[in-house]
């Protein structure tokens, strides 16, 4: 493969990864927005549901061509679905009964690239350079501002809230995900191994949302909360995974996941304009450490110079 060639994928792995993060942002936002109106167990299993009826139609060619190879796989296809599908979006609907939609986006979004850094390197054996460990560390920082709203006092006395704990969750079950999305097996295409996985995730969750429906009153399908469930299914389920999971292959999972520091500020955005949640100094703040840990940890002089290292061994 040639310089131009890497150069383009490693382009494409961008754009991607950042158009994902922009179609995430919303996730936080109606998960705060709707979480009078619907269950955290029944907006998940809606939202994959129609994912799955969404992306079945486009992904049925590639089911009869490749179904041979669903049983030789089904244990890692489970644990897959299991911690991106059926765990992930739940943690946050959850968290979302408990925190505000800009502090789920800063917790959540950027856990997950620690736990996922940690990842690489102990099971996929992913050279981190130091640029990377910086951008990290930056990005921390940032997070540990917010949660202390920039008291040291505070700071030493630092107690996670419920709402902290579950979006917590949420980003150690994505970092488990995104690592296991590079182990995905080349005979499965992108369209039927979201399939997969969405349809998975979806009756995985389908008992505990029949439990949920015993004790909780029915949802309210009010027009916002439809239109809610219409975003979540086409934007962040197929739309966005499709786009991650592409970028995944394309950078990489310990560069990938950062971009994921983009989605507290787009989320932020949107919680400020839609939701009318405030902002303040430490919410910026904290947001411009993540953005600077961002660029650190990926505009860096050596990624060029890895290519030609990984041109002159292709040839």
């Amino acid at each position: 493969m040639s310089v131009s060639q890497l150069r383009k994928d490693h382009i494409l792995g961008i754009c991607l990864a950042v158009l994902a993060t922009m179609v995430w942002a919303g996730n936080f936002v109606i998960s705060k927005g709707v979480n009078q109106l619907i269950g955290p167990i029944s907006l998940a299993f809606f939202r994959w549901l129609l994912a799955t009826l969404i992306i079945t139609p486009i992904a049925w060619s590639s089911y009869k061509r490749e179904k041979q190879y669903i049983k030789e796989n089904i244990k890692y296809l489970f644990w897959v679905s299991l911690s991106g599908i059926a765990l992930f979006n739940t943690c946050i609907y959850v968290s979302g009964h408990f925190t505000s939609a800009i502090n789920m986006a800063l917790i959540g979004t950027t856990s997950s690239p620690i736990f996922a850094t940690i990842f690489a390197i102990v099971f996929l054996k992913e050279k981190i350079s130091l640029g990377r460990v910086i951008g990290l560390i930056i990005c921390i920082i940032g997070i540990l501002i917010l949660l202390s709203k920039g008291s040291f006092e505070k700071l030493l006395a630092l107690h996670f809230g419920v709402g902290d704990l579950w979006i917590l969750a949420a980003g150690f079950c994505f970092a488990v995900y995104s690592v296991l999305v590079r182990k995905k097996p080349a005979t499965i295409s992108s369209l039927h191994f979201l399939m997969l996985i969405f349809s998975m995730g979806a009756l995985m969750l389908f008992p505990f949302f029949l439990i949920e429906s015993w004790y909780l009153p029915k949802p309210q399908f009010t027009a916002p909360l439809i239109g809610s469930i219409l975003y979540l299914g086409f934007g962040t389920s197929v739309l966005a995974f499709l786009c991650w999971n592409i970028a995944l292959q394309k950078l990489g999972t310990s560069r990938t996941v950062l971009f994921g520091n983009l989605t507290p500020i787009f989320s932020t955005l949107e919680a400020v304009l839609i939701l009318g949640e405030k902002i303040s100094s430490i919410h910026l703040l904290s947001g411009l450490l993540v953005i600077i840990g961002l660029v650190i940890a990926n505009l860096q002089a050596s990624t060029f110079s890895k290519m030609k290292h990984q041109t002159n061994f292709s040839k």
